[in-house]
């Protein structure tokens, strides 16, 4: 399969570099790093051992890439309404349009807008658990973990096969990679370490692990996460009885790390609220759950946004 990245940051980047490492043809988007990675290439400094690409099949415009079988997108989502303009330009009939990105409700969203664009078109979701950053114009540092599912919205079989062939290249390609028919679980699953991490972090100004270490906070990460159970269960997404319990303890063995909502509040970016907290505060409040910490976090987000973005 030919792959393209959409997005070649933290994630795209260490994803996209594994397949290109294991043989697979990998084209790649750019936008502010794409001359020093002309220059450079692209390197990726990894606890699972390290990559160099020196020829890489780089891009700045969209409009220049080949049409591809498989897409990988990795914008964040703030930048949701390019793809519109971006997919079809790079997708080939039936292609499988994977969006490794947080929140929820992006998939129903980008494949209503393209449907019609793109022929016979795979949507699936793509959620990586991963700790990993840009350190440098084309340099990707990458921490801890690494696993990726993959979830298809609504396909028929044939799609699902598509999919299923991806995530067997991502395995080959040393990433942990697996198939799970249930994306709207999926993305709640990935919702109960993105909501209370991802937005503590930037609220209070700190690091995952200063978070767990500290008994207010840690106890406050709890209530957080059982209000996304709570959730999550009133969309008829009911959750194993130690998830909350689990997924402390997977932060708890973690690299210290930054989110990606706290990378963006650092260098005054905007930051992805509508995904990660407002589009699961609505749909669990058209359900009968109010998440009333989740909505205290997303307003709190808005108003740190406000001040430096002034939007």
């Amino acid at each position: 399969m030919r792959y393209a990245i959409i997005g070649t940051g933290a994630i795209g980047g260490y994803y996209g570099a594994r397949l290109a490492e294991a043989g697979h043809e990998v084209h790649f988007l750019f936008h502010s790093e794409y001359d020093a990675v002309v220059k450079n290439g692209l390197q990726v400094n990894s606890v699972n051992g390290d990559i160099h690409l020196s020829n890489v099949n780089a891009y700045n415009d969209v409009a220049k890439m080949p049409k591809c079988d498989a897409v990988i997108v990795a914008m964040k989502t703030t930048s949701e309404r390019l793809l519109t303009e971006m997919l079809p330009h790079v997708c080939a009939d039936g292609a499988v349009v994977s969006l490794f990105q947080n929140g929820l409700g992006y998939e129903e969203q980008v494949y209503e807008a393209i449907k019609d664009k793109v022929k016979n078109v795979t949507m699936t979701g793509g959620m990586a658990f991963i700790c990993s950053s840009r350190t440098a114009p084309g340099v990707i540092s990458h921490y801890d973990f690494g696993s990726v599912t993959l979830s298809p919205l609504n396909t028929p079989e044939a799609d699902t096969e598509k999919v299923k062939l991806i995530v067997e290249q991502l395995k080959a390609s040393n990433v942990p990679a697996k198939y799970d028919g249930n994306l709207k679980e999926r993305r709640w699953n990935k919702l109960l370490w993105n909501i209370p991490y991802n937005g503590m972090c930037v609220i209070l100004n700190t690091s995952t692990d200063k978070l767990m270490q500290d008994p207010s906070s840690r106890a406050l990460i709890r209530d957080v996460m059982v209000e996304v159970t709570e959730g999550a269960a009133a969309c008829g997404v009911p959750m194993a009885e130690n998830a909350v319990d689990a997924m402390m303890k997977y932060t708890d063995s973690m690299t210290p790390y930054a989110p990606s909502m706290k990378l963006d509040f650092d260098n005054r970016r905007e930051m992805e609220i509508q995904g990660i907290y407002t589009n699961p505060i609505i749909a669990a409040r058209e359900c009968g759950c109010h998440m009333k910490k989740v909505e205290m976090m997303e307003q709190q987000l808005r108003f740190i946004q406000a001040q430096y973005l002034g939007k």
